[in-house]
């Protein structure tokens, strides 16, 4: 209704200070007040331009209303300075005259008015009667002092609940967002300076808390809805939302957190202003609720930050979209990383103002006490989370080197890089000389990687656009086979370019020195022995440390999830000459063990077949006490076969076959060894040489698998095993020597000279030669030579498949397995390849090099493993993942074949050298490798039926 009117004088009081509750009958009730007439009306009421504060309508209430012009005047009181009873050391009654009161101008009603509206008449509250009559300035008179009633009305303004609503809103100027600016200097100078700086610091909290929510709520609205919402999408629509997910994790449940703490908070300000007395309840109870969310999100940050950037520097769009996500005035020119990070960075600084806080608070408050306990459960923890960051930041690492490394062309290195178990340990540059003598700078510069199961060296080149490349200069070492040399060396000269680059200075030398260290590979120690430079002392310390610590960790692990279990089958009943044997004593040695076989007898006993040097011995499995039993010395295999009671001998140029029941009960003194050799049936030999033999299901059939050569041929036999029912439906043909116990299966095979070794498959079988591994299908008279495997008919036009086949000429053959995935693994002695069914190479004619060379090979579940005179290394049939390493001297796969019913009773023997070597002779030490099993956390509980009468002589 004032809108035509001019600006009436208001009186002002200067240097008056605002109440911090509503009443001040009701805040100070120990205060005798005067009511004079005229005087002004409370000047911390809302003011005319706060009655419809521009805040959050309905969330914050109001202390009190304005009162309307045509209301009774209440009497109006003289305002004291407020005696604020915080401390004891406060609690002093303030009077005019009190020594520790400053004199101001509130002492005396409200003091003069400024010089240029002195003169006004004293102002009267507005009634409907004086409302005509009220009194104006001229137009050229009151222009000159609204400057200054402007800023008695802002001053006015922000020491009134109005400010504080303003402030929580977030609508007041940044200059004005401190709690000196909210609240007069007389309540100031009340409080002390030390709690005016405790205030301030509550403020700074209230403040964060506020910016902190903003944040968390922008990147909700300027990044994750337009992303998600964005038309073209910026992102494939199938990989969005695991993106939205693994950048932002769960910021959401972070921001519902903040969200009710800061509602909370500005409550208590509301409640509390000018003097928060805590907010350690709030902060405490929030904190309590919050940990979870923030360990997880903390821990994660690192992976989140490194999407984030892998994005941004693959997908132009992406980087688009971030440079309009930047534009926003908001967002105030900070990037995605920043807005991330607001998490982590936000509890350290919490702690900070809550430590202040504690440290200039007085003595006697119940702060001092809360305080430290909300204080250690923040630091303890922000502490439980660094070894989580420290985690994810190397995760990051990790894949940082993963993403840069390229490997040498065809060779398939499975790294097992998708493991969440792997890590980065240790990396840095170091140097490494060149043995040729005739290059002028000998000196390569080179990138290692160790991580937790290879050391990996390589060259570094930067290319356009700062993308880095690490080239695989050497093949990565297992740490199973890396070996640490010296550490210790002297320090070497490398001399250097002037980095200033003048003709003078490139002529000059100069020298810098380098610190050598050696390492090398345990199953090549000559080719594969590198001798490293690190730059300082100090870094080849952490070499020898990080290397240290890795290979024991590496040891520990494998050694708790082993594949296959070594158990000691026997160590000393079987031995060989040796330093410290009498003269005389090799004649009643066994020998150097060749193979061994174990079986079951009948009543369930089991035993075992030894092959040695002077003969096969048999006895129990733990019993040192074998007998020997046959006198063929270094066979050549021992077969079993448990289903049809036969026990087969490849010996020199025989293959002979016994009654497996005769040999058990021979062995235990059951039955004369006459009984045993009346059993025998001659297979193959009189005709020929055998050359060797084997045995398995083909067509599900037992078929025994020989080669006989006789002339200038090698001619490949196979036999089908019957048993007893089939036999007497045999018709005996009265000549001695005719096998009973077998029946041809099939024709003989044509096979090239050079053959060594066959492998019976599902319908065929594998035969190894120099040139290849021969298909053959003895049941098929027709077509009996299938293929040679590998086929390279296709080397012509594929210059990887002609590498291939390079590799694979250069080898030796051992046999083939079939994966799970219908690929065949064909196994060399230095190397691997997959082929299909039809021999064609896979896996872009890729290959496997071994770590060692191998001379023979076991399949056993889902893993090769192939067996050389020191290591047995156990990999992934499907990706050639080295999975296990066993060490030992003089390893033997002991040569046997036990096949039963099922493929997983076979029963896998080693045999090493062994621990003892006396007056007995050296002993071999026979090892069984057990396949183990993944041990499951979800165990069934034990539970336990008691026995009726246990506890009857106790009388329970």
């Amino acid at each position: 209704m004032h809108n035509q009117r001019r600006y009436p004088y208001v009186t002002i009081p200067p240097g008056a200070s605002p109440l911090p509750n509503p009443s001040p009958l009701q805040a100070y009730p120990e205060f005798e007040y005067n009511s004079p007439s005229g005087d002004l009306l409370n000047p911390w009421d809302h003011t005319p331009t706060a009655r419809h504060p521009n805040g959050r309508p309905g969330e914050l209430r109001s202390r009190s209303r304005t009162q309307s012009a045509y209301e009774p005047v209440p009497p109006t009181i003289s305002f004291p300075e407020p005696e604020l009873h915080r401390f004891a050391s406060q609690r002093t009654t303030l009077h005019p005259y009190s020594p520790r009161h400053r004199p101001s101008k509130s002492d005396d009603g409200h003091g003069s008015l400024p010089d240029h509206v002195a003169a006004s008449p004293p102002f009267t509250p507005v009634t409907p009667d004086s409302a005509s009559s009220m009194h104006y300035l001229p137009q050229d008179d009151w222009e000159a002092p609204l400057n200054q009633l402007t800023r008695e009305l802002s001053n006015v303004s922000l020491y009134s609940e109005e400010g504080l609503i303003r402030f929580q809103a977030g609508q007041l100027a940044e200059k004005d967002e401190e709690w000196h600016r909210l609240v007069p200097p007389e309540a100031q100078e009340a409080l002390g300076k030390k709690e005016v700086q405790r205030q301030s610091v509550f403020f700074e909290l209230f403040k964060s808390e506020r910016d902190y929510v903003e944040d968390l709520k922008l990147v909700t609205e300027v990044f994750i809805e337009p992303l998600k919402f964005a038309n073209p999408p910026v992102i494939a629509p199938d990989k969005l939302r695991p993106f939205v997910h693994e950048v932002f994790w769960n910021l959401d449940q972070i921001s519902v957190h903040h969200e009710r703490m800061l509602a909370a908070l500005f409550e208590r300000q509301l409640d509390q202003h000018p003097v928060v007395q805590s907010v350690t309840d709030i902060v405490l109870e929030t904190c309590f609720q919050f940990q979870s969310e923030y360990e997880s999100y903390i821990k994660h940050y690192p992976l989140a930050e490194e999407r984030h950037r892998t994005e941004l520097s693959r997908n132009k769009g992406y980087q688009a979209f971030m440079q309009k996500c930047s534009q926003d005035p908001r967002v105030r020119k900070r990037d995605m990383i920043t807005f991330l990070s607001r998490p982590v960075t936000r509890l350290p600084r919490l702690h900070l103002i809550l430590e202040h806080i504690h440290k200039i608070t007085e003595p006697g408050h119940p702060d001092l006490e809360d305080l430290p306990l909300l204080l250690n459960i923040l630091s303890d923890f922000l502490k439980s989370t660094q070894p989580g960051i420290a985690a994810a930041e190397n995760r990051v690492k990790y894949w940082n080197v993963c993403e840069s490394l390229t490997m040498p062309k065809g060779e398939i290195i499975d790294l097992d890089w998708y493991n969440e178990n792997r890590s980065l340990v240790y990396s840095g540059p170091v140097a490494r000389r060149s043995k040729s003598e005739m290059d002028w700078n000998p000196w390569t510069d080179l990138f290692v990687a160790l991580l937790d199961n290879y050391l990996l060296l390589t060259n570094e080149e930067r290319r356009t656009g700062g993308i880095l490349k690490r080239y695989v200069s050497s093949r990565p070492i297992p740490l199973e086979y890396l070996k640490l040399g010296s550490f210790d060396g002297q320090p070497e000269s490398r001399k250097e370019r002037s980095e200033e680059g003048g003709i003078l200075d490139n002529l000059r030398a100069q020298y810098k020195p380098i610190y050598p260290f050696t390492i090398y590979h345990s199953a090549d120690k000559l080719t594969r022995r590198y001798t490293l430079y690190a730059p300082t002392e100090s870094a080849r310390e952490k070499w020898r440390d990080a290397l240290v610590e890795a290979k024991g960790i590496d040891d520990v692990r494998r050694d708790a999830n082993k594949w296959f279990a070594p158990q000691l089958v026997d160590d000393g009943s079987f031995r060989s000459p040796g330093a410290y044997t009498p003269r005389g004593f090799g004649s009643k040695a066994s020998g150097r063990v060749v193979n061994a076989v174990s079986f079951t007898a009948a009543g369930g006993k089991r035993l075992m077949a030894v092959g040695c040097a002077t003969g096969i011995y048999v006895g129990s499995r733990g019993d040192i006490n074998f007998r020997k039993i046959l006198s063929y010395g270094n066979p050549s295999s021992i077969i079993v076969l448990q289903d049809f009671n036969k026990f087969l001998v490849h010996h020199e140029s025989y293959l002979l076959a016994y009654s497996l029941d005769l040999l058990a009960r021979v062995a235990m003194y059951q039955a004369p060894a006459s009984s045993l050799d009346a059993s025998m049936e001659k297979i193959a030999g009189g005709d020929g040489t055998v050359l060797f033999c084997s045995a398995g299901r083909i067509k599900q059939r037992m078929i025994v698998v020989y080669a006989l050569k006789s002339f200038f041929q090698i001619t490949v036999h196979a036999l089908e095993a019957c048993n007893f029912s089939e036999l007497r439906r045999t018709p005996s043909r009265g000549s001695q020597g005719t096998v009973l116990s077998f029946r041809p299966f099939g024709e003989p095979l044509y096979v090239p000279k050079d053959a060594y070794s066959v492998t019976p498959l599902a319908k065929t079988i594998a035969i190894s030669t120099e040139k290849g591994i021969v298909i053959a299908d003895p049941a098929n008279s027709i077509k009996q030579m299938v293929s040679v495997v590998p086929d390279f008919s296709g080397v012509t036009c594929n210059t990887d498949m002609a590498d291939l086949k390079t590799r694979c000429e250069d080898a030796k053959p051992l046999g083939l397995i079939r994966t799970e995935s219908g690929e065949i693994l064909v196994i060399y002695d230095t190397l691997g390849c997959y082929i299909t069914k039809h021999g064609v190479p896979t896996r872009k004619n890729g290959f496997i090099r071994w770590e060692t060379t191998a001379t023979s090979f076991a399949h056993r579940g889902s893993h090769v493993l192939l067996f050389s005179s020191e290591f047995i290394e156990i990999r992934s049939i499907s990706t050639g993942r080295l999975d296990q390493v066993i060490e030992g001297r003089d390893i033997r796969l002991l040569l046997h074949t036990n096949l039963k019913s099922h493929s997983t009773d076979d029963t896998l023997l080693v045999a090493m050298r062994g621990t003892k070597d006396d007056k007995d002779g050296v002993s071999d030490k026979i090892i069984e490798l057990v396949r183990t099993a993944e041990y499951s956390s979800m165990q069934t509980p034990m539970t336990s039926t008691p026995v009726e009468g246990i506890w009857d002589e106790w009388d329970m």
